[in-house]
């Protein structure tokens, strides 16, 4: 299969050395010096393109993959405001688009394992969630995309919370509002905590990322998967798809 890579830093790179061991061609590689590239042959051949840049350049990047015809495998968060919208573009055949906030696999089943355990704990109200995420310190947003992903499956399934919020210095958040805290330090890949913590004890569940080749190798799957299909898709449909359970 043909890729072309958006967004060619540490990830881009590791997506490149990926792809190409299993057997996909590398068509081309877009950063922000070379925007002009999507004019290019090599672009225009590319079943489907993989980016991973900025908050700042992700939007503009998948609308130019959709004006060319290419979907779109996206990783980039702390765009998402707007993703409602391009999901709405796709729906209306206007571009193909795969978009999740973390495209490793183990962080997916991680993912399904909060939201059965949060149905789970919503019957015992004495246990209060908190979440807790880790990144490097070039990370721009924060919280995580993963982390905001993990925040609104508890609010989802927990009938006493309502919202979720980073704490503030001074003031306590209210009972029913998720507090989700973030910590930037050295060159930690990710680390996300999820606690439900009683007055007798806790639970605590963790994922602890070793490296960004789990998040490469699950963009590239995602970019073999996504090729061909129109409209938008997600993680979870590609992950049903290899195992028939629900990653909804």
């Amino acid at each position: 299969m043909k890729i072309a890579i958006i967004g060619y830093g540490k990830m881009g790179h590791i997506i490149e050395r990926i792809a190409l061991e299993r057997g996909n061609e590398i068509t081309c590689r877009i950063d922000r010096d070379n925007l002009g590239d999507f004019d290019s042959e090599a672009f225009l051949s590319s079943d489907v393109a993989i980016e991973f840049s900025t908050p700042a350049t992700a939007p503009d990047n998948i609308l130019r993959c959709f004006g060319r015809g290419i979907p779109v495998v996206c990783g980039t968060t702390g765009w998402t405001s707007r993703l409602d919208w391009f999901r709405q573009l796709c729906d209306e055949g206007k571009g193909t688009l795969l978009w999740a906030s973390n495209f490793s696999i183990g962080v997916n089943i991680f993912r399904a394992m909060s939201r059965y355990l949060t149905r789970m704990m919503d019957a015992f109200p004495q246990y209060r969630p908190r979440l807790e995420e880790v990144h490097h310190v070039h990370k721009l947003d924060h919280p995580s995309g993963t982390a905001v992903t993990l925040a609104e499956d508890i609010v989802a399934g927990c009938g006493r919370l309502s919202a979720w919020a980073e704490p503030e210095e001074g003031r306590d958040l209210a009972d029913d509002i998720l507090e989700v805290d973030h910590e930037r330090r050295g060159e930690v890949p990710g680390i996300h905590t999820i606690i439900w913590e009683s007055p007798v004890d806790e639970i605590t569940v963790t994922h602890s990322a070793h490296s960004r080749e789990g998040f490469a190798l699950g963009a590239v799957m995602a970019a073999e998967w996504l090729a061909g299909r129109k409209g938008f898709h997600t993680i979870g449909e590609m992950l049903h798809d290899a195992t028939g359970m629900d990653f909804a």
